[in-house]
């Protein structure tokens, strides 16, 4: 952290000091839905004042934010790191100028700072559906843990929910809509509300967990002591991640995490002849680009759709 005195109150504009940047601070993070978004933001805004404090600067411009972008591609970060930096040093930007501690052609000149270009793309990590098969066999049929470390693989992989939902998920969410069941109300990413088909097996998987467990209101999952006990309140996005890794290690897989279900969701249904849009439904995308790079769209020359529409030419064409 940085000094916070009166005796020390250097600032990103000739008036601004550190508590009012702290103030731009909170400002910003309180626009943000996301607690992922928030604490990565928080993060970003802290690295970026430190290293403004650390030697004296005249104003927070376009100048000094280029040769910060500069400091971080020294740092050997990923285009996706750096521009995330950015987008936070923008924002703080902003909200300095809505409080009227940097004019607002500074702010305008810093939002015009570029971002990093990405080259190629980082496309994850996903299972076959043979490894997926394995992964959910896998899971602990004995005891509490086990029961409940396989109800949420079912739901990341059967449902590709994101950690955040499978911690906030409510039992009275699980209804039965059109003859089968379905996660209703899902708030997911940018507060979207969407709901969810559940696989006849990953609602296999649940209820097992309910049964053993013994929950029949409030939040799905809960905490599980040593000894076996439930305890009455839920678990965490932590708790999501040591399940996955168990998981996992009792199948022989290696590097799984918790969203990597989610993409094997997506290219296991594309794979299976699913919609493209279905799949963003299902997911809960805002767009449609966003899904194309969870399944690894490409296309198909050999295989071309259009030459599947069913149109001859009748006669000769010479």
């Amino acid at each position: 952290m940085f000094p916070q005195t009166e005796s020390n109150p250097v600032g990103l504009s000739a008036t601004a000091t550190i508590p009012e940047l702290q103030q731009s601070k909170t400002a910003v993070l309180n626009t943000l839905a996301s607690k992922h978004s928030r604490r990565s933001y928080e993060y970003a805004i802290e690295r970026f004042i430190a290293w403004y404090c650390s030697e004296p600067r005249l104003t927070f411009n376009r100048s000094v934010v280029v040769r910060y972008r500069s400091f971080l591609e020294r740092l050997s970060l990923s285009a996706a790191t750096i521009n995330l930096h950015l987008s936070a040093i923008r924002r703080l930007a902003d909200e300095s100028a809505e409080s009227g501690w940097l004019s607002p052609e500074l702010a305008i000149g810093i939002r015009r700072v570029k971002g990093v270009k990405r080259l190629g793309r980082k496309m994850g990590n996903w299972l076959t559906r043979n490894q997926a098969q394995e992964l959910v066999n896998a899971a602990s049929k004995t005891n509490l843990r086990g029961w409940r470390d396989g109800a949420m693989v079912g739901l990341l992989l059967g449902c590709g929910l994101r950690r955040s939902e499978v911690v906030g998920l409510n039992l009275d969410q699980l209804q039965s809509r059109e003859g089968r069941w379905v996660i209703v109300n899902l708030v997911g990413k940018g507060a979207r509300l969407r709901t969810v088909p559940v696989p006849s097996w990953s609602k296999e998987l649940v209820d097992a967990w309910l049964r053993h467990s013994g929950v029949t209101d409030g939040k799905v999952f809960r905490q599980v002591l040593k000894g076996g006990m439930v305890q009455p309140s839920g678990v965490t996005a932590n708790v999501v991640w040591y399940a996955v890794k168990r998981c996992a290690g009792q199948a022989g897989i290696n590097n799984l995490a918790p969203h990597d279900l989610r993409r094997t969701c997506a290219r296991l249904c594309h794979g299976s002849g699913g919609e493209l849009e279905q799949i963003q439904f299902l997911l809960g995308h805002a767009s449609v680009q966003t899904t194309e790079r969870y399944i690894g769209s490409k296309q198909k020359l050999q295989d071309a759709v259009n030459d599947r529409l069913g149109i001859s030419v009748a006669g000769e064409t010479a």
